[in-house]
């Protein structure tokens, strides 16, 4: 069954289990994992599906007045229509006075006051514009879209956090479309099965292929099979960059993050505050240079005990069994470095280890786009959301640095983090005090490569194909 919600609704209408997804659009943000505004609380998203950002879209004059942040003159009448508390709203709202701003409950509400001019201009994801500009009611206004993409927008499926085992199977359907483009799989009805005579109660056991042969691949639900003005949303074949700040939000959220011994998440504050140090497990595989996961323990670390990178323990394993992720499981450790993010990691196994949660990745193997590609990650347990998120903001912090071209000696551009509490308030400042930017981390421990030389492992900021699945559904 589908729900129709509104900007302000939709997170209300998932939290209180009206819906169990939401499948509208939404932005991953870091605050909304930890803690959404409207609702207060946090949620899981999937791996994006849609790569896309905000542009305006109306009279050309006003549309280039919004895009230059100009209110006089000839812009003095700029009206902009924005979603409420959507990113697109947060963007405007941070570049323009109050009065020159206004709000929609919905995009069809947004869409019909602009054609009846109680605004001027709309701000959205340009996926949407387009789409609104070779409609029939702009025949007549000849209203354009913007040139600039002003905010990133990596849209994903999102679930509550209180049920990773849902969430994590949404994500894996969505590998799984991810994965059938990849390998010129398509929809086959001949293929499609149901599962009348399922003998497994695992839900890792289900055929995610299903998605694919009952439905199409990812190319084909997206884009009814074309490959021209796909932009990121192209599969990734090892030569162009992957490495993708996900956007913070609103770290500053006034609200804080506040502990409490009787929830699921309390191992943050566990750590910098009874504990006292971070235990921290490193896998020696053959095949990947170690130093580069040690570096981000410490930068976990420094972030986590203020600059303090020392106060680490660190804990070794083979690459070649599966005694990390055991370790993991059972607390021994607490986070996981150079743990390749494969699909039977992610899920509770028959030998009850499991699932878990793999931060950004922070490096890519060369593999092809038809191969598995090696992907690691800081993994986590699942038990603990807001630890889960507090890492995976650490790792982007260093993406998101070389994104903004802050080195180390630039710190205190880094954005304040108060949204986990106000003693991490500097966390992301302390983080890159002593790791310095990715960039700084990459050539550290492999040398001056050129970035030609390094495939996967640059940024994507030219609009380069984003898109590869995760290992585990080969057969």
């Amino acid at each position: 069954m589908v729900v129709l919600g509104t900007y302000n609704t939709r997170f209300r209408l998932l939290n209180d289990r009206t819906v169990d997804l939401l499948l509208l659009g939404d932005t991953h943000t870091i605050e909304r994992e930890v803690r959404e505004r409207t609702t207060g609380a946090g949620f899981t998203f999937s791996s994006p599906y849609y790569y896309d950002g905000m542009a305006y879209f109306g009279n050309e004059n006003l549309v280039e007045c919004a895009e230059k942040q100009q209110r006089y003159d000839d812009c003095s009448p700029l009206l902009i229509c924005a979603g409420q508390e959507s990113t697109s709203h947060d963007f405007v709202q941070s570049s323009f006075p109050s009065d020159f701003l206004m709000v929609s409950s919905s995009l069809d509400e947004m869409t019909e006051m602009l054609w009846n001019d109680t605004c001027n201009v709309i701000a959205t994801d340009r996926s949407y514009l387009l789409n609104l500009a070779s409609s029939d009611e702009n025949s007549d206004r000849k209203f354009i879209v913007g040139n600039m993409l002003l905010t990133k927008e990596p849209l994903a499926i999102v679930t509550r956090n209180n049920d990773r085992e849902f969430s994590d199977i949404i994500n894996w359907v969505v590998q799984a479309l991810f994965y059938g483009e990849e390998q010129g799989l398509t929809k086959n009805s001949s293929l499609c099965q149901n599962y009348t005579n399922l003998t497994s109660h695992h839900v890792s056991d289900l055929n995610f292929m299903n998605a694919v042969y009952c439905v199409g691949n990812y190319g084909e639900i997206i884009f009814d099979g074309e490959q021209n003005n796909r932009g990121m949303n192209q599969i990734n074949n090892g030569t162009t960059g992957m490495l993708y700040a996900t956007p913070f939000g609103d770290l500053k959220n006034e609200n804080g993050y506040f502990f409490s011994s009787n929830t699921r998440d309390a191992l943050l504050d566990n750590i910098r505050n009874a504990q006292g140090s971070l235990n921290c497990g490193v896998v020696v595989p053959d095949d990947f240079h170690v130093g580069m996961s040690v570096e981000y323990c410490r930068t976990l670390a420094a972030a986590l005990f203020n600059g303090n990178s020392e106060r680490v323990n660190f804990l070794t394993f083979s690459g070649n069994d599966n005694s990390s992720f055991v370790a993991l499981n059972n607390g021994t450790i607490d986070v996981l470095a150079g743990g390749r993010v494969e699909k039977k990691h992610d899920f509770v196994s028959s030998l009850s280890v499991g699932g878990f949660v793999f931060s950004t990745p922070y490096y890519y193997g060369n593999e092809s786009a038809e191969d598995d590609v090696s992907v690691f990650s800081l993994a986590t347990r699942e038990d603990d959301e807001i630890f889960s998120s507090f890492v995976n903001c650490v790792v982007l912090a260093t993406i998101y640095a070389w994104e903004n071209g802050i080195r180390r000696e630039e710190r205190k551009e880094m954005p304040l983090m108060s949204i986990f509490g106000s003693e991490f308030n500097w966390a992301l400042r302390d983080a890159i005090y002593y790791s310095g930017s990715y960039d700084q981390i990459y050539t550290k421990h492999f040398g001056d490569v050129l970035e030609e030389n390094r495939g996967r492992n640059i940024l994507n900021n030219k609009g380069g194909p984003q898109i590869h699945s995760f290992p585990g559904l080969s057969p």
